[in-house]
């Protein structure tokens, strides 16, 4: 899968400034490296909000007007200058960007992202792509069934139309965290079964999740013993999903619920 930051994917219909932190000494928002841009309407990324982010903006967008040259270094002191109760010092480099610059860009800024695999576009399967676009993952999203998907993604999603469904698990990113809740518990069968045996040949999958009740995992259980997978197999599936102490059960809670357990695997 490749990925486009949707900040490039801006940048190449109009111009924005870069602001990054270029060093951080003691108590501050955000580490050395990160980064925001600004454009004439919008912003992509932060630097740790609050009133530092707010002048940092503001200087941007002066800067947008006006592009002249600008002090490659800027050093801002939390506490003194800006009344805020970190107390550290911020560095902060300040860059007119355009098109001309995505190739470097994409170097210096490369997409670190989580794989996420999620078998299923139903309430909860939109739910959590919605969840899920702005949190540090790419997401493969599949489903059997032809017209599901909505036309509107987030920019780090794929989707795949695959029929058996679980044929996709083979050509699944190595290290997917992978979701199982399709429209048919015969299709989540199968498609755990399919993680479990890419689990025999490749130990690859960190997290394999799938939605339901203790019920309905007891029952998994019994037919996929009767596929020939043993306990520490079984023990690779992690049913029901979410975080646990979230009750609710419409298709935003679980989706919270769910990607708050992927940000802790």
């Amino acid at each position: 899968m490749h990925l486009i930051h949707p900040f490039l994917l801006k940048l190449a219909h109009e111009p924005a400034v870069l602001v990054t932190v270029a060093q951080a000494q003691g108590s501050v928002p955000r580490e050395a490296g990160t980064w925001m841009a600004v454009f004439k309407d919008s912003e992509l990324g932060t630097i740790g909000g609050g009133h530092l982010e707010f002048q940092a903006t503001a200087q941007a967008r002066l800067a947008l007007q006006n592009p002249q040259p600008m002090p490659p270094n800027q050093a801002v002191a939390l506490g003194p200058s800006l009344g805020q109760c970190c107390g550290g010092v911020v560095h902060l480099q300040f860059e007119h960007v355009s098109a001309a610059d995505i190739p470097v860009l994409r170097q210096r800024l490369p997409v670190a992202l989580t794989p996420v695999a999620l078998f299923g576009g139903g309430h909860v399967g939109t739910a959590l792509v919605r969840v899920l676009g702005d949190l540090p993952f790419s997401l493969h999203w599949i489903d059997s069934r032809d017209e599901v998907f909505p036309t509107q993604l987030p920019a780090h999603v794929l989707c795949e139309h695959s029929d058996p469904v679980h044929a996709a698990v083979n050509d699944l990113a190595p290290g997917s965290r992978v979701l199982i809740m399709s429209f048919s518990h015969a299709e989540d069968l199968d498609v755990v079964a399919a993680c479990l045996q890419r689990m025999r040949a490749r130990q690859d999958l960190p997290f394999i999740g799938l939605i339901g009740s203790a019920t309905k995992w007891a029952t998994f259980r019994h037919r996929l013993q009767a596929r020939g997978f043993h306990e520490a197999e079984l023990a690779l599936v992690t049913c029901p999903i979410g975080l646990p102490g979230i009750q609710g059960k419409s298709p935003a809670e679980i989706a919270v619920a769910v990607a708050a357990q992927l940000l802790l695997n």
